[in-house]
């Protein structure tokens, strides 16, 4: 049996070294279109490479994903992060658990992951072929026949091959995969950052606050954690989980919208009232600038109270309840303008693909060739960050890779 792999990718790799493992005297090569080979798990994670999530409930882990968490649910059964930890630490690539759950090689190296899967390759005799670009597949009835850009390169029949391009940026990088009758989902950017070019807070550049609560005005999306301020406006994992589940409504906006902040974490707005007027009564003649409430970090507190015109050098007890109404108002609904997204970091990744509706949950088999299989991002499944990303092309390369 020939088996190709079509993408040379964090699932590319996995999907060739588990079919070599599962049918050890199959042939096993993998395409790759490019030059390079596992770019994407080269930078991800500021080059460390969050490999997996420390989450081991099925059904929470299943919450990560904002498009394909049914199908994943299912699959992680199969394979999950507690596999994706074993799969590594039996290699010799010993693995690190951070306090916010993502997991990195304890190299905190991104190469000490590409260098195990380097060694599974050639240890199981895997040919690597860059330089690929495989435009179209022609159907046969034991096989596919994979069909170069490179006109000087005869097409390559296999038995059996996995597609595992990744996200594409554009519907174009997937029609060929649609001439074959796979429905493609219109792929629009998940995982980014909110640009705020007209608001005064990026001045506030490196300032987190851990928990903030964040929604988009007008729409039912709301997240909850760590918000990084940035020069160019906001990120962190609250904006990006926020980035993740609109990923298509903001797209619609054209990444035009108002994100509402409440940066006291406490979703009653009656409790942060009693909050401010234990404060007052407790420290009366202490100046607003001295006494930060919620523990607000210093820059964000006095940029607070210049925004709602409050002076920072008045007692506690000389704001009135107009004052008071000023700061509980900023604290749990403060309002920016987004106008613009930035990629997070070099970690691309794309809500759309090729449809779910085009494959069989249980195998990643297309339902129109029971020789085609699909893993990782090319499909429609994307999850938030914190190696969530990492863990579907894992798991899905897993069950493609049993060629079922």
């Amino acid at each position: 049996m020939k088996v190709a792999v079509i993408g040379g990718g964090a699932a590319g790799f996995f999907a060739a070294i588990h079919v070599k493992k599962n049918y050890p005297k199959a042939e096993v090569v993998l395409l790759e279109k490019t030059t390079k080979i596992l770019s994407k798990v080269k930078v991800s994670g500021g080059g460390r490479c969050n490999v997996t999530n420390a989450c081991k409930s099925i059904p929470e882990l299943a919450k990560a994903y904002p498009r394909g968490s049914k199908l994943l649910k299912k699959a992680f059964h199969e394979y999950n992060t507690v596999d994706t930890i074993q799969f590594f630490e039996e290699r010799n690539v010993p693995l690190v658990t951070q306090e916010d759950q993502c997991i990195f090689p304890a190299s905190n190296d991104s190469q000490t992951i590409i260098d195990c899967f380097l060694y599974e390759v050639k240890k199981n005799n895997i040919v690597i072929f860059k330089k690929r670009s495989v435009i179209e597949i022609e159907l046969e009835k034991i096989g596919v026949n994979l069909v170069f850009s490179d006109t000087d390169l005869a097409p390559l029949f296999v038995n059996k091959v996995i597609i595992a391009t990744g996200g594409s940026p554009k519907r174009s990088g997937l029609v060929w995969l649609e001439k074959l009758g796979h429905e493609i989902i219109e792929p629009v950017p998940s995982l980014f950052t909110f640009n705020m070019p007209g608001e005064k807070i990026r001045e506030l550049m490196g300032v987190v606050i851990n928990p903030a609560k964040v929604s988009i005005s007008g729409t039912k999306l709301k997240a909850t954690g760590p918000l990084l301020i940035t020069h160019w406006g906001m990120s962190g994992p609250a904006i990006l989980k926020l980035s993740a589940f609109g990923a298509r409504l903001l797209s619609d906006k054209n990444y035009e919208f108002s994100v509402n902040v409440n940066w006291t974490n406490e979703p009653d707005q009656n409790l942060i009232l009693d909050r401010i007027r234990e404060i007052i009564n407790a420290h009366p003649k202490k100046q607003l600038s001295s006494f930060r409430p919620y523990g607000i970090k210093e820059r964000l507190w006095m940029y607070l109270l210049e925004k709602i015109k409050l002076d920072s050098i008045r007692k506690w007890s000389e704001i009135g309840k107009k004052g008071i109404n000023k700061i509980v108002n900023i604290l749990s609904h403060d309002v920016y303008k987004v106008q613009g997204k930035t990629t997070f970091k070099e970690e691309f990744v794309t809500c759309g693909g090729v449809s779910l509706e085009s494959i069989y949950h249980d195998s990643m088999r297309s339902k129109l060739s029971d020789h085609i299989y699909f893993a990782g991002e090319v499909m429609d499944i994307d999850g938030i960050t914190g190696g969530y990303n990492f863990q579907s092309a894992w798991t899905t390369a897993f069950i493609a890779a049993k060629l079922r």
